[in-house]
């Protein structure tokens, strides 16, 4: 396995607007997840994961931004072998836990490099993708694309060294492969005054089109992405940080995570968004959102050449 520290651009308080030049959301399959969960429960987790029967639909999404440096991914989705495989999960207690907190509808073709090649692109051609967090439905597609760059905070990155990772579901067996080209990245002081509520972001091209922000809640080193270009308005990817954009705009927190922390991550999010008032703040696991954010893209490209 390759740790290597990713070098840091120095931060701009301009971007190249022109850089981006397309950015599409996919799905690599769906799940089903407890009402509780996504809405959150004044029961205890371990109750309404035992006893709920009811179950809302959700995408497990992936975002493939065109770069004119290469191809971006944010998140690397679900692997079809989570229900192919039994022993995909090697804990007995996680296998027995997965199919009480989440149900799959997922296929061979929903595999992160058939999913691309279904969309004109080859999975080679990726040469980053940025990891919001190393649960198992953001880091599925990892061994699809071995040459490219693995982006994920230090803090998610250290739950590693944890003796049992994998009680908060950071399965080792999935992450540590040899050909993963990890690279955990430290956020650095910006330069740019629209992160009043971020002080510290890390510029993935160095050019400030791409923008880590540090998002913790969901995860203790979770990450988010703003993107900025000529499409459309500015957006901002948040992985897990909610389930539903509607979420952070009623301080509504989900049935996981720290509650408190989750809660200044919200707030910090919507600072951001009042200083960009266009800005679309685009959960992972929310279908309206990512209509909202096909529909507010001008794409210039729609395919990268192969």
């Amino acid at each position: 396995m390759t740790a290597s520290i990713h070098p840091l651009p120095t931060a701009s308080a301009t971007y190249d607007e022109r850089a981006v030049k397309a950015v599409h959301a996919y799905s690599t399959g769906r799940a089903f997840q407890h009402k509780e969960h996504r809405n959150g429960s004044a029961l205890p987790q371990l109750w309404w994961v035992l006893t709920s029967q009811s179950w809302v639909g959700l995408p497990i999404s992936v975002f493939l931004i065109e770069h004119k440096d290469g191809l971006v991914l944010f998140d690397t989705g679900l692997d079809p072998a989570i229900v192919s495989n039994p022993e995909y999960i090697s804990q007995a207690i996680g296998r027995l836990l997965l199919k009480r907190i989440f149900r799959f509808e997922i296929n061979p073709e929903d595999k992160l490099g058939e999913t691309l090649r279904a969309s004109g692109f080859e999975p080679r051609q990726v040469r980053k993708a940025i990891i919001s967090h190393l649960h198992f439905d953001h880091i599925g597609g990892i061994a699809d694309i071995p040459q490219a760059e693995l982006l994920v905070s230090y803090k998610e990155w250290d739950q590693l060294s944890d003796p049992h990772p994998e009680r908060d579901w950071i399965l080792r067996e999935h992450i540590e492969r040899p050909s993963a080209k990890w690279c955990p990245i430290r956020f650095e002081p910006s330069g740019d005054a629209v992160f009043s509520s971020f002080p510290r972001t890390f510029d993935v091209m160095g050019d400030g089109s791409l923008i880590l922000l540090p998002t913790p809640g969901h995860t203790p080193g979770s990450l988010s992405m703003l993107v900025r270009s000529s499409l459309g308005p500015p957006i901002l990817l948040v992985g897990d940080l909610a389930y539903s954009a509607d979420a952070i705009f009623q301080d509504r927190v989900p049935g996981t995570g720290d509650a408190k922390q989750l809660r200044s991550t919200y707030a910090k999010v919507l600072q951001l968004k009042a200083d960009l008032p266009d800005l679309l703040i685009i959960p992972s696991h929310d279908d309206a959102a990512i209509a909202q954010l096909r529909s507010c893209l001008k794409t210039e490209v729609t395919h990268a050449d192969p």
